[in-house]
């Protein structure tokens, strides 16, 4: 098997957005977990947004293309996540149209989906802020 290399995100902080664990030509599996400071309460509910991160970054790198950025996402968060949870998200490239690309991506806790979303993306021809 021939080993993946990512074109993309390379200065990313995996504390915060994951790491990955397997990846494949429109497929990539990234595994975080959740810490103290994601936390917005003394329940330590860890913010939406952390997820949303974890999630979209997972949809990069099943892209794996230099250029690639978010364009929109439609998301759905199912279950609540805390400080120590353990994620993965798995995300798979669905469709391929020119420069367009449409991910869709799972988070789980152990077999538990928590986050649904279908992100769309797009892969100009150079980085969006080379002007």
């Amino acid at each position: 098997m021939t080993q993946i290399i990512p074109k993309t995100h390379h200065k990313i902080d995996p504390k915060l957005c994951g790491e990955i664990l397997e990846m494949d030509t429109e497929w990539c599996q990234i595994a975080l977990t959740l810490t103290p400071e994601m936390a917005v309460d003394e329940y330590n509910l860890v913010h939406g947004g952390f997820i949303f991160g974890f999630a979209d970054y997972a949809a990069m790198i099943a892209i794996n293309h230099p250029n690639v950025v978010l364009g929109s996402a439609n998301v759905k968060f199912m279950k609540p996540v805390s400080v120590g949870d353990y994620l993965i998200a798995e995300a798979i490239k669905v469709q391929k149209e020119r420069k367009k690309r449409i991910v869709e991506v799972m988070v789980y806790r152990s077999e538990e989906e928590i986050f649904h979303g279908e992100f769309i993306c797009f892969t100009p021809p150079e980085h969006v802020l080379n002007h």
